[in-house]
């Protein structure tokens, strides 16, 4: 093995990890409330959600490849594949919510202003977390690809709250003012 393919392998992992940290970025920017419930789910029932997730998420995945391997035709197959593409994005949609979680333990005093920063900070720590020799790869991807899973049906079905999102920045009042 020569240095170019210690960069391939290098460069193709950082890849992962940056999209990774973007689509829970777009998905907390596009619905800031949906991530929320997401992230309460996980926060109030990490087991539950994560068994919901792996019993629905394993079938999808497993239908799809199987459905790939044994089509006869393209057409099929991709059709195979597009099971798999999707539950994995919605999977990785709804683990926005974990990264929320971790963000928000993270406190900085830019969150009043810059909510998504949240996000980002835990989104790093979570993608970075996946590079873990034995630990990453193996127990907190799959963690978070099926608790995100379960944490994005539960959010589908559960009610919108009257709290404050933890993604809303907080709203300060002028000097002189009234409320």
């Amino acid at each position: 093995m020569n240095l170019a393919d210690v960069f391939t392998v290098v460069f193709i992992i950082l890849g992962f990890l940056m999209v990774f940290v973007a689509y829970w970025l777009i998905a907390a920017g596009l619905f800031p409330e949906f991530v929320e419930r997401c992230s309460d789910q996980i926060g109030i029932a990490p087991i539950k959600t994560s068994f919901i997730g792996a019993v629905t998420l394993g079938p999808l995945v497993t239908i799809g490849f199987a459905i790939s391997s044994a089509a006869p035709n393209g057409g099929l197959k991709l059709i195979g594949l597009a099971i798999v593409a999707l539950s994995l994005l919605v999977a990785l949609f709804g683990s926005a919510g974990l990264a929320l979680r971790i963000g928000t333990g993270l406190k900085s005093e830019a969150d009043a202003h810059l909510p998504w920063r949240r996000v980002l900070r835990g989104g790093n720590v979570l993608a970075l977390s996946f590079v873990m020799p034995f630990l990453g790869q193996f127990l907190m991807m799959p963690f978070a690809f099926v608790a995100g899973f379960g944490a994005f049906l539960m959010g589908v079905f559960k009610r919108r709250s009257l709290a404050i999102p933890a993604m809303a920045p907080l709203i300060m009042p002028v000097a002189g003012s009234e409320p």
